[in-house]
């Protein structure tokens, strides 16, 4: 990439004051504003209703930095996890999980992550950096591609809980998440987003004094310090106490939704004891949900997933407490697309070629 900047980088309001300087009218704004956020431009070469000259002018003055798709692999339940590369290089992934009338996508925002959880593929890789909003924004975009040009249905639900900590990375999610909102975007309610975090309690009320519109998710996994502190290091500094407070703060701002995530990992938090933690956790939060998720299995972890019984009892436990509990099957298992196992297993190689 050249040190042009980025034109995606510039408001409407920047865009329209560009054209007014090379002596333009003003209508040329919103012709190139729709190209790159409606029509979803990926060079400058696409805007055919500019002139050959104008687009070259706007080439010497601009970058347009896009992700492509690099890879795409095809699950057998229909999951689809597609592979895609920065203008420098890197990989991220993001899968697209048909089910039912839903067209949810699951999408990226840091290639990498520094969190280091022990049970997720993502944990063990080196984050390289953050993606920029744009960047988040195409993978979105394509995503919706192929939701439309696989299933004939555009993209139903946004939830970020791919590679990396979305609120580590706060300032272009939000970013993204007001294109893909916006009437000039993708125009898609922010009811239908869910950012997921595995706890990072002030950028949790930093939602809440941003009035944000989307759910919250919280990756729990463990309702005691002492289990999550193993599992999760950030809770070493980002404690169930505090993540109490801060879920509460957030609630009391904005109303939206909260899930809990919660996955079982055999003879770890699947007792009826862990159960009575996240009990008294739930009574402490407005929580709308606990998802219970299947535990998938990858190279640097030895955790086992409980058999269908020992789950079934947990869930009812939960429910005879007014808990209100739903165990979401993992899909996408078989390409390492489920919960926990995106991991760019070719990512170094690929680098280097």
């Amino acid at each position: 990439m050249d040190s042009n900047k980025n034109i995606r980088t510039l408001s409407f309001e920047e865009l329209t004051q560009y054209f007014a300087t090379i002596n333009e009218k003003k209508f040329r704004a919103k012709q190139v504003w729709e190209w790159l956020w409606q029509k979803h431009a990926r060079s400058f070469d696409d805007m055919t209703n500019l002139s050959k000259e104008l687009r070259q002018r706007l080439s010497e003055n601009f970058s347009l930095p896009a992700i492509d798709i690099d890879t795409t692999q095809y699950s057998s339940d229909g999951t689809i996890k597609t592979r895609f590369k920065t203008y420098d290089g890197y990989l991220v992934e993001g899968v697209l999980i048909p089910v039912d009338e839903r067209q949810t996508a699951c999408v990226s925002s840091q290639v990498g992550c520094s969190l280091s959880c022990k049970f997720c593929a993502t944990g063990f890789m080196e984050r390289k950096r953050n993606l920029h909003f744009d960047e988040i924004y195409d993978e979105v975009v394509l995503l919706n591609q192929m939701a439309e040009k696989t299933n004939g249905k555009k993209l139903s639900n946004i939830v970020f809980m791919g590679m990396g900590e979305p609120l580590l990375n706060y300032k272009n999610v939000l970013k993204a998440i007001e294109r893909i909102t916006a009437n000039d975007g993708l125009g898609m309610s922010a009811r239908r987003i869910t950012v997921s975090t595995a706890g990072v309690a002030k950028m949790i009320k930093q939602l809440g004094d941003d009035g944000v519109k989307f759910n919250l998710a919280l990756s729990l996994h463990a309702a005691n310090d002492k289990k999550r502190n193993e599992i999760m290091p950030i809770n070493e500094t980002n404690n169930i106490q505090a993540l109490i407070e801060a879920l509460n703060y957030f609630y009391d701002k904005t109303k939206n939704d909260i899930t809990f995530e919660y996955i079982l990992f055999k003879n770890e938090n699947d007792s009826f004891r862990d159960a009575d933690d996240l009990i008294k956790i739930y009574k402490q939060v407005p929580v709308h949900l606990v998802n219970i998720i299947e535990y998938n299995p990858i190279d640097n972890a030895t955790f086992i997933k409980p058999d269908k019984d020992a789950t079934q009892k947990f869930m009812d436990y939960l429910a005879a407490h007014r808990v209100n509990v739903r165990l979401r099957i993992s899909r996408g298992k078989d390409i390492d697309a489920a919960c926990g196992q995106l991991a760019n297993k070719n990512q170094e190689a690929s680098l280097s070629t």
